[in-house]
């Protein structure tokens, strides 16, 4: 069976742009020879412009128009812009990476140090994918070249440092967040691309149901409370909460946020960045904010007992709140603020909303096939429901570039606090297995069954949302 993974150091020889335009694969280097397996008809013609183009020696092998397809959908992404045929990268190695990345939809890159060599990954669609090796050489200037366009110290070398950098081209402006840290073989430098634009943020788009969203709505219209949204790194919480700061963002209403890092921009809303280095914590900023006359304070996170306390006191005082925290359910999170040390009253008479939340990949429509459910697909103990008789599985395609997915969405869980729910908080009574069933609560769990029942993920995907 042929293996259409071509290694790094050869891939990267080439950019997408040029391996779809010319329909060439890079497949060895001998020497300063360059071998492309190649459909193309006029290969004398094209060696010719290649050798021009590329500043090598090119050589072309003949090989069958499928294979080719196959090739450069599993090695290459095509930019997600419109503007692609015209971007002319720059001789800057940094520069190439920092483009391609937002070209392509990725959401995070990866420095990463080692004791031969380094290598360079992508965040798509959720998973790392390696995509440039760089050399020992090499790698502490283009690191240096990130410290110096983010501010940050290039002697320092043992601490780990924090810096931002925007990129303005001639078709998107973007801000990256620098988190640079010291390991073994040298600094490993993770950058988080950060879009100023906000148009496709919208609650509706997000993927809640229709009635999740009018259950969320009716929390976040309240003049007054909290609405707390959890779930792990990376699961959509911030996203979750722009929108709702654009559903929320009108003349009248006095918006404070405070972030770290401010990931989006929004005119109308008055957003400050952290700097603990300085004494500008959430909980610091938050007790200014309530002398600032707003309506609705956003804080990026509650980390600790501090910042719970001055959300309590802005939400009791009659402000909107909105945060986030790190639980694994909705529930969980009212077990989270009392270990917290926060009184279970408070926390039943402020709370609006506990929402919880996953991101999980689609399946490409293009080339998913249906399968018969069987009992060990899913986790020990899962009692497979009735009515779920078939699911879809990942095959993978041109379309998907051959990973059986494309695209994202959210999974919700909605609890909205009604009196009820409020009386079982104030008793601390912290089971409500019952109360979910009988006011028919779709929790994670459940949303994760419906996406496999109408064949919009795999089981793989949300396993763990089934234990």
């Amino acid at each position: 069976m042929t293996d259409f993974n071509i290694p790094i150091e050869i891939q990267q020889l080439i950019k997408a742009e040029q391996a779809y335009q010319y329909r060439i694969v890079p497949f060895k280097k001998t020497g300063d020879i360059i071998v492309f397996k190649t459909d193309a008809y006029d290969r004398a013609g094209l060696e010719v412009e290649l050798n021009v183009l590329l500043g090598f020696r090119a050589e072309l092998q003949e090989d069958l128009t499928e294979n080719i397809n196959r090739y450069l959908s599993t090695n290459y992404r095509k930019s997600t812009s419109n503007a692609v045929s015209d971007i002319h990268y720059s001789n800057d190695f940094l520069e190439k990476i920092l483009i391609t990345a937002k070209e392509i939809g990725s959401s995070d890159i990866h420095f990463e140090p080692y004791e031969a060599n380094a290598r360079v990954r992508f965040r798509l669609d959720g998973k790392l994918k390696e995509q440039f090796h760089i050399s020992t050489e090499e790698y502490p200037i283009i690191i240096n070249k990130i410290k110096i366009r983010s501010q940050l110290d290039i002697s320092e070398k043992r601490l780990p440092q924090d810096g931002r950098i925007s990129i303005s081209t001639d078709y998107d402006d973007f801000d990256i967040r620098v988190s640079v840290l010291p390991t073994l073989h040298g600094e490993k430098v993770v950058l988080r691309i950060l879009s100023k634009d906000t148009s496709h943020i919208d609650l509706n788009s997000l993927g809640f149901t229709k009635s999740e969203l009018k259950t969320y709505l009716e929390g976040i219209k309240k003049p007054n409370g909290i609405v707390l949204i959890s779930g792990p790194t990376g699961s959509g919480k911030t996203t979750t909460l722009y929108a709702t700061l654009k559903k929320l963002n009108q003349p009248d209403t006095n918006i404070l946020t405070v972030e770290d890092p401010i990931e989006y921009t929004l005119e109308g809303i008055n957003q400050v960045q952290l700097k603990e280095n300085i004494g500008l914590d959430f909980a610091t900023t938050l007790r200014t904010f309530l002398r600032q006359d707003p309506d609705v304070i956003m804080v990026g996170e509650i980390r600790d007992v501090n910042t719970a306390n001055m959300a309590i006191r802005a939400a009791l005082t009659g402000h909107l709140v909105l945060s986030t925290i790190h639980t694994n359910s909705a529930w969980a999170t009212v077990s989270r603020l009392i270990d917290m040390g926060i009184p279970s009253f408070l926390i039943a008479s402020t709370l609006n909303v506990s929402v919880a939340q996953r991101l999980v990949r689609k399946l490409c429509n293009h080339c998913k096939i249906r399968k018969p459910i069987a009992a060990d697909l899913f986790p020990s103990g899962f009692v497979v429901p009735e009515t779920l008789s078939e699911h879809y599985e990942a095959v993978g395609c041109e379309q998907c570039y051959h990973t059986g997915y494309s695209g994202r969405k959210a999974v919700y869980e909605i609890l909205p606090i009604d009196n009820e729910l409020s009386g079982l908080i104030k008793n601390n009574q912290l089971s409500i297995d019952e109360y979910l069933e009988d006011k028919e609560i779709f929790t994670l769990k459940k949303n994760a069954i419906a996406l496999i029942k109408d064949g919009t993920t795999s089981i793989d995907e949300v396993f763990s949302l089934l234990m």
